[in-house]
């Protein structure tokens, strides 16, 4: 409402300056209350009589007023000063936490299926540290990605750092394995133990590219960084129907499946340094998995 030049903020019964008449944003999106606080002569900003105040700190004072319902209005509608954004770039909902937690568990497993030959050091030493960090994980938030904490993301990097650890050392031991002849004469297993490392080596950069994107998933969430690390198609489109598409975990699953066969970005394109590098890793480690080992299968089926 307007009274002598000021626009009253009906929910908080604070005067900032507005023209007459015209209600702003605040006005527009607070429901009218029951009782409309009384203004006195102080309220409206007129001084009593006998009384001057100075301008500069009555100005002073309005100024105070409006940036602190600025904060006011941004803490309680977060969204508001974001209209007309698409949904990776304004604060939403957490995603899922359970895909992320699933892939984990899957390339646990997947530890656990190679031979004795090619795993690292003691067979349940890493998969236990992962499975811990994990059930640690869900255990601070089970549902959704919301929680923004120093220790939640240091705790979820450690964890992809020991699935790429156990994944790159047993990757190592493979190629050293066909490199000295010392992998045996059966494909059967030499198969199964190459597609092991290279579905982990899947799930691993995934979950990098995941976690680092934007600041993580609770970044993304929360909105807090527009400069993307990745560029998806959506992010390119004009369809209003996509204004509330914002990248998962499988979106980054997806890249790090295709880079892996095609060894180069597809449809998602790195626009960072650091994705650009960590691809050409990937990329790298795939080949040389899939190249050495259908060598070797072919060489001893044959």
């Amino acid at each position: 409402m307007a009274v002598n030049g000021y626009r009253l903020v009906r929910n908080a019964g604070i005067v900032i300056p507005g023209p007459l008449g015209n209600a702003g944003p605040a006005d527009a999106a607070i429901p009218p209350p029951s009782i409309i606080p009384t203004m006195s002569a102080s309220d409206s900003g007129d001084p009593p009589a006998g009384h001057r105040k100075d301008e500069f700190g009555h100005q002073h004072a309005l100024d105070t007023i409006r940036r602190e319902l600025t904060r006011l209005e941004a803490d309680l509608a977060p969204d508001a000063s974001h209209a007309g954004l698409p949904a990776w770039k304004r604060r939403t909902a957490g995603e899922p936490r359970w895909p992320a937690a699933v892939a984990v568990v899957v390339a646990i497993a997947l530890q656990l299926a190679l031979p004795d030959s090619l795993v690292p050091v003691s067979r349940w030493l890493l998969p236990g540290l992962e499975l811990l960090v994990l059930l640690g994980l869900v255990a601070a938030g089970p549902t959704r990605l919301d929680r923004g904490s120093d220790w939640l993301r240091a705790a979820g990097l450690v964890l992809v750092g020991l699935l790429s650890l156990a994944n790159a050392w047993s990757a190592t031991l493979l190629v050293v394995g066909i490199l000295s002849g010392r992998s045996g004469d059966d494909a059967g297993p030499l198969l199964s133990s190459g597609a092991a490392i290279w579905l982990t080596n899947i799930i691993a950069f995934g979950i990098w590219y995941w976690e680092l994107d934007r600041g993580g998933p609770v970044s993304r969430a929360h909105g807090l960084r527009h400069d993307a690390d990745f560029e998806f198609v959506q992010m390119q489109s004009d369809d209003p129907h996509k204004r509330e598409w914002e990248p998962r975990f499988l979106d980054y699953l997806y890249v790090s499946f295709t880079n892996a066969t095609a060894f180069s970005p597809t449809d998602t394109m790195p626009l960072s340094r650091w994705a650009k590098m960590l691809m050409t890793l990937q990329a790298l480690v795939s080949l040389a998995t899939v190249a050495l080992v259908v060598a070797r299968a072919v060489n001893v089926l044959h």
